[in-house]
C-alpha cells in the first residue's frame, strides 16, 4: 500500500471512527445517564466556528494518520483490536496533557474520579474503532489488489 493511500486510509478511518464508535458509546452513555448531552453536536465551537463533531473527527483523523503509520508495529506485538485500544491510550495522553491544559482546564481537568472512566473508554473505544475500520481498508486493498501491488499489464 503506497504512502499516501495509508495515510488517506488513517484519517478516514479515525474520522469514522470517532463518529461511529465514540458516538455509539456516547449515546449508549446518553441513554443510561452516565452523560449529559448525546456526543454527536453540530454546535460550533472557536476559533472557527466549526461544528464540534466535524472538529472532533478532524483531530480523530489526525490520529488516524499516526496510527497508519504505527499499525504495524501495534498489530504485531498486540494483535489488530488489542492493537488499537492500546493506541487509544495516546490521543487520551495527548487530550489530558496537551489539550485540556491549553483550553484552561489543568491536566486531566484535576482527574475527577466520575469522569476519568468515561474519558478512558471513549479513547479505547476509538483505537479499537480505528483498528478494525482501518483493518478492513487494508484487507480491500488486499482482495482488490492480490498480492498487495496493483501491476500495470502491457
Amino acid at each position: 500500500m503506497s504512502t499516501s493511500t495509508r495515510i488517506f486510509f488513517g484519517f478516514a478511518a479515525g474520522f469514522l471512527s470517532h463518529v461511529i464508535f465514540q458516538g455509539a458509546l456516547g449515546a449508549g452513555f446518553y441513554v443510561t445517564n452516565i452523560i449529559p448531552a448525546l456526543p454527536w453536536s453540530l454546535m460550533p465551537v472557536g476559533p472557527l466556528g466549526i461544528p464540534r463533531t466535524i472538529s472532533l473527527g478532524f483531530w480523530a483523523g489526525l490520529w488516524g494518520i499516526a496510527y497508519a503509520w504505527l499499525e504495524p508495529w501495534f498489530t504485531a506485538r498486540f494483535g489488530r483490536v488489542l492493537g488499537g485500544a492500546v493506541f487509544g491510550i495516546g490521543p487520551l495522553l495527548g487530550h489530558w496533557f496537551i489539550a485540556q491544559p491549553l483550553r484552561g482546564l489543568g491536566v486531566g481537568s484535576g482527574f475527577k474520579p466520575s469522569v476519568m472512566p468515561i474519558e478512558i473508554s471513549f479513547h479505547v473505544v476509538f483505537g479499537i474503532g480505528l483498528a478494525i475500520l482501518f483493518g478492513l481498508a487494508l484487507s480491500l486493498i488486499r482482495t482488490s489488489h492480490p498480492g498487495g501491488v496493483a501491476v500495470k499489464q502491457r
